[in-house]
């Protein structure tokens, strides 16, 4: 444990289990006080007793502003916030409900904005703090297939670039997170016009070779030095840059995937 850091408190959304957990364990470990703010509340529960008396279970729903407002006035604000609850949805535009389209917008996009909205006035007053915020790297170079949940995270990654600028001279840090697939629960709760999405994303899981606990060293080690574009797998890097400066020679690979991942399907 780092005593300097017995003082300092991080609040995590959908904390209860998977990446959550993970940054939740990760952080405790360094003797943070880590806020488990999650909707399972028997979850956050059992995490907090697993962890010890630095740890409390915060039950909350981050598309309730009512939420957020108790949350505040209840622990005040954090020296870091990691806005990590999350749903997914799968399927092309035509495919994917318009209530689908308007539940993962409002949990993944305007739950972290909520997030924001809450803290950031406080963390500016104060003139330190650091919100990280979890998008996706279906966000940031426009995976195909996932349209609703790749538009959702693409928006949480503009806010956060935009609110980083908006916070540059108030001693905020601002990070986006943009993992690809690490193994969690995501499918649980995951929407998709047929099970065959709910495979598709397992396999992916299950080969991704990096894992929670992976992620969660990134963004331990972005808090000790703060930087905004978290990338988790070597993979996406590569790809970040060929989207950047090959944009038409992506276009193509994609192209090319969806058709195999289509004839597969058939």
């Amino acid at each position: 444990m780092n005593d300097s850091n017995e003082h300092r408190t991080v609040l995590i959304t959908g904390a209860a289990s998977g990446l959550g957990a993970a940054m939740a364990r990760r952080f405790y470990r360094s003797g943070w006080r880590v806020l488990i703010a999650d909707r399972d509340e028997k979850g956050a529960q059992s995490l907090s007793g697993e962890l010890g008396d630095r740890a409390c279970a915060v039950e909350m729903d981050v598309t309730r502003w009512a939420d957020w407002e108790r949350v505040r006035e209840e622990h005040g604000a954090p020296d870091v916030l990691v806005n990590n609850a999350g749903v997914a949805v799968g399927g092309s535009l035509e495919e994917t409900s318009l209530e689908d389209w308007r539940w993962v917008m409002d949990i993944d996009l305007m739950g972290v904005v909520a997030g924001c909205k809450a803290f950031a006035p406080s963390m500016r007053e104060r003139g330190s703090g650091h919100i990280i915020n979890v998008a996706s790297f279906a966000g940031l170079a426009g995976a195909p297939q996932i349209n609703a949940y790749g538009t959702a995270k693409a928006g949480v990654i503009a806010m956060s670039e935009m609110l980083r600028i908006e916070l540059a001279d108030a001693g905020v840090h601002v990070s986006a997170l943009c993992p690809a697939f690490v193994r969690t629960r995501l499918t649980e709760t995951m929407r998709a016009p047929d099970n065959s999405y709910h495979k598709r994303v397992e396999r992916w899981m299950d080969n991704s070779g990096v894992s929670a606990e992976d992620v969660s060293e990134i963004v331990f080690g972005a808090v000790e030095k703060p930087r905004f574009l978290l990338l988790t797998h070597g993979n996406t890097r590569w790809l970040w840059r060929l989207k950047r400066f090959f944009p038409n020679l992506y276009h193509r690979m994609l192209v090319r995937g969806v058709r195999k991942a289509m004839q597969r399907k058939r």
